[in-house]
């Protein structure tokens, strides 16, 4: 199958092209795929931050919200 280059642009100019009903597709495709990465990205953040406060000996899950935030302002500071 071939390949069709375009920029940008050209990309957005089609699109443009579509009536509303499918621009809102579209949009809501691509809000579902970032929405998906999104979870991955705090769900494997959340871990990370499990395991640093388990080597300092705190239970991240027993923190504070505002211990928690004291928790990353110290781990950023570091």
């Amino acid at each position: 199958m071939p390949t069709l280059h375009i920029d940008t642009d050209q990309l957005l100019e089609l699109l443009l092209q579509l009536d509303a009903a499918e621009r809102w597709r579209l949009l809501v495709k691509f809000a579902e795929g970032s929405r998906a990465q999104m979870e991955e990205t705090r769900a494997f953040a959340e871990e990370r931050l499990r395991h640093l406060s388990a080597e300092r000996g705190l239970d991240w899950d027993s923190l504070t919200e505002e211990q928690r935030e004291d928790f990353v302002e110290e781990l950023l500071d570091s």
